[in-house]
């Protein structure tokens, strides 16, 4: 049987590993629309974050089996259509994730020095689509939108010192507008209170040890929490405990030398709670972002359900740098796919998307954008399993035989597209960590598609 995954990321490459793993015959074609894999692994994971970047060895052994295949540098739903894939491939699984942000909704969020975050970690990750954002980082101050660990990798990228961020694979051109970044104070706003945090203890903790940054949280924000959280599964109640702790830590309490560098600190965060963006507020010429119009909410229920309800009275925060870290989003990728816009998701059903028989798909784009790479590997073996139940039951009929990249080369030729092979790939990478091994880095991002493509001599 052909099998064929839209998209590098993890998705698409725990769907393959899983399906080679457990058929012995299938074939599986990777296609991706960057000429580089491994999606939000290379542009989502914050770069002072390597180990997270491991599972690049585990994928690279995957490209790597004689039966699997990797072409870059393809777009579906332009360069080749679902469709056209159906008639090549046995099955086609759809990984393709989120690449889109969600928006506010609110007046002014248009306005220059306000970025989405997907933008921003775009940018110091090298995805070449961000590459030209150039963020305004003139300000002292920057408010970010949401409480998840996107939200603590932008503060922390904002506030880290530069003698840090020059060890990772952070590119060239964000760490020199780091370097004259004149913020020194982040705000991390959330709709809701300090129980309903997105954000993990791990992120929380290293954001709380970050040298050269004082952490600040109001202690009136968790009265009686103590109580409240007693019963709360166990990461929650150590993520809550963790904030009460650095929330009520006298000056005095800490050890001296931690006491003297945060004395010293000329860098602070916090967390706001229970604040819900309004209007982002013009300057005085109204060509740029000058603060934010916040409502205080109260919360309805309990726990990971409850809502956020504006009280009425509200507060304006001044602040020249906003970053929305409220979500990603997918996007439809081709008419030929259905596709539920409210969800932001294909319909499916253990990955089986409905009322198209041999069309699958994993990742964000089945179940929303949520969890870590993790939730990822057991939702795409879960849909790996289900194209090896069809292939089995005989719900896939593999008597006709596919032509799989065979038929799509003769599309892709004819519409002037060239893909790039995992090999080629292997060039751009080696090319990447012999630049950054001349700057003391593990690599050098290239940013520029057409220079990927320049230096394999497409």
């Amino acid at each position: 049987p052909r099998v064929c995954v839209v998209g590098s990321g993890p998705a698409g490459f725990y769907t393959a590993q899983h399906i080679l793993k457990h058929h012995g015959g299938a074939q599986v074609d990777i296609y991706e629309k960057l000429p580089v894999p491994f999606g939000l692994v290379r542009f989502g994971v914050a770069p002072d974050h390597p180990e997270v970047k491991n599972v690049i060895n585990t994928f690279t052994q995957t490209a790597r089996s004689e039966r699997c295949s990797y072409y870059g540098n393809v777009t579906v739903g332009r360069d080749v259509t679902v469709p056209e894939l159906r008639q090549a491939y046995h099955a086609v699984v759809l990984s393709y994730g989120a690449e889109d942000n969600r928006v506010l909704g609110i007046p002014g969020e248009n306005l220059p020095g306000v970025y989405s975050a997907r933008a921003f970690v775009g940018w110091y990750n090298g995805l070449p689509e961000n590459r030209d954002l150039k963020p305004d980082l003139s300000c002292e101050t920057a408010l970010i939108l949401g409480h998840g660990n996107v939200a603590l990798d932008i503060a922390r990228i904002l506030l880290s010192p530069l003698q840090l961020l020059r060890k990772t694979d952070i590119t060239d051109s964000s760490l020199a507008a780091l370097a004259c970044s004149k913020v020194k104070r982040v705000w991390l706003a959330g709709r809701r209170g300090p129980l309903q945090v997105a954000f993990t203890i791990k992120e929380l903790r290293e954001m709380i040890n970050l040298p050269g940054a004082r952490a600040v949280l109001d202690p009136a924000d968790f009265t009686g929490l103590e109580n409240a959280v007693k019963d709360a599964p166990r990461p929650r109640k150590r993520l809550t405990e963790l904030m009460i702790k650095t929330a009520l830590e006298k000056p005095g309490e800490k050890p001296v030398e931690v006491q003297a560098a945060g004395a010293a600190a000329p860098r602070e965060w916090g967390l706001k709670f229970q604040r819900s963006p309004q209007e982002v507020l013009p300057s005085a010429d109204g060509r740029r972002a000058r603060g934010v119009r916040l409502a205080l909410t109260r919360l309805e229920g309990s726990g990971d359900s409850a809502k956020a309800i504006p009280t009425g009275d509200v507060e304006e925060l001044e602040c020249g740098l906003v970053v929305s870290s409220i979500g990603y989003r997918s996007l439809p990728l081709d008419p030929a796919v259905p596709f539920d816009s409210q969800r932001g998701v294909i319909p499916n059903s253990s990955g089986r998307v409905e009322g198209v028989p041999g069309l699958y798909c994993s990742g964000w784009v089945k179940r929303g954008p949520t969890g870590v790479i993790i939730t990822t590997m057991n939702d795409s073996f879960d849909t790996a399993q289900s194209v090896l139940e069809d292939l089995q039951g005989g719900v896939l009929d593999v008597s006709p035989s596919r032509e799989g990249f065979g038929a799509v080369e003769s599309i892709l030729r004819s519409r002037g597209v060239r893909p790039v092979s995992f090999s080629d790939w292997e060039k751009i990478d080696a090319a990447e960590v012999a630049r950054g091994k001349a700057a003391g880095k593990p690599r050098e991002k290239i940013v520029d598609p057409a220079e990927m493509l320049r230096l394999i001599g497409h």
